[in-house]
This record gives structure tokens, sequence and C-alpha cells, in this order.
């Protein structure tokens, strides 16, 4: 857990960010996070559509079903007692030791430093629970305050690919990025 408190008078308070297992309770956030067609592209491969509860509710059936060792961990991002979002693990390859990373946050978590503190405690969890060499993950070129926040996390640049996504009417660049057990710093 990454904890935080009052840096000051009139300073906003830096909320206490942790990971946790889902509950049935934080599925009408998460169903509002997956659901953001504003998000959609930076979130997901296919093209933007509307989602429906049950489509949802049957994605979360699916994936809990999908089992073993190389199956994709999720965990629910929780901000002073209350879910904001969800950081995943995924395409996990158990013989070279490597996974993506992905994470969705509300509206209303953007922005606060919880999705760097998020990042930085599913990076720990790769590395010590999972034993995994490396991580890595992507982000849209415009999506800077995300950029910043994987750098933050540890992050480092390690490619574009030109024009590789469709976003809003546009192309746009996508930033590789990587972080390796060697370069992780433990937090305190």
């Amino acid at each position: 857990m990454i904890a935080g408190g009052d840096v000051g008078f009139g300073v906003p308070k830096t909320p206490i960010v942790s990971l946790r297992p889902r509950t049935d309770d934080d599925l009408d956030v998460l169903f509002e996070v997956a659901a953001d067609l504003d998000t959609w592209e930076e979130r997901e491969p296919q093209a933007p559509r509307p989602l429906t509860r049950d489509s949802f509710d049957t994605r979360l059936v699916r994936r809990a079903a999908a089992d073993g060792p190389e199956a994709a961990v999720s965990l629910v991002v929780d901000a002073d007692g209350a879910a904001v979002g969800s950081v995943t693990l995924f395409d996990l390859d158990l013989l070279a030791r490597h996974a993506e990373a992905g994470i969705a946050l509300a509206r209303n978590a953007r922005g606060r430093g919880i999705g760097t503190a998020a990042m930085i405690q599913l990076v720990e969890f790769g590395f010590v629970r999972h034993n995994l060499r490396r991580i890595h993950l992507q982000a849209i070129s415009s999506n800077a305050a995300a950029i910043r926040a994987y750098e933050k996390a540890g992050f480092v640049v390690e490619g574009r690919q030109r024009q590789h996504a469709w976003v809003r009417g546009g192309y746009e660049d996508i930033v590789r990025m990587g972080i390796l057990r060697s370069e992780h710093v433990s937090p305190a």
C-alpha cells in the first residue's frame, strides 16, 4: 500500500492507494470505466462501441474462467477505501518471464497520483509475486499524463510505432515502454 496524507494547508490530500481483489460492490464502478467511450481507444484494440452491462458481466465471467499460470492478473485500484479502476498483468510469458501491464481509472481518479501509485504497486507485485523479469506497456502518444505516470513508476520509453493506432478520427503513434527487474527500486 502507498499511503498519502495532508501535505499542507490548502493542498489536497494525497489518497491512500492500494490494490485488492474485485468484489461485487466494485462492479458498477468497473462497468463505468469499461464503458467510457472517450478513453476506449486507449484501453481496447477494437473499434469503440457501446458496452452493455450484460456483455460486461459476461466478459468478467469468461476472464474469471481463464485459469492457469498464464491467466491475466486483474486487481481493483482502491483509493481511500473506494474502487476507482483496475490494473492488470496480461499476456504473461512464463518462459521469458514477462507480462504486459494495463490500467483503467474512473474520471474522478485521474490526475491525482492514483495511477502512478497503482502502477508502482503492480510492478512490485509482478516482480516479487510473479517472479517476472520484465513488464511492458503501451500508450498512445497524445496521452502525456499516462506516459508521465508510467515514467514515475520506473518505465522507460523503448520505442514508438508510428501511426499505429486509430484514435478519435486520426492516426496516433503508440509509445512502447518497459521496466526490467534490475531497474526496479522497491518502494520503502
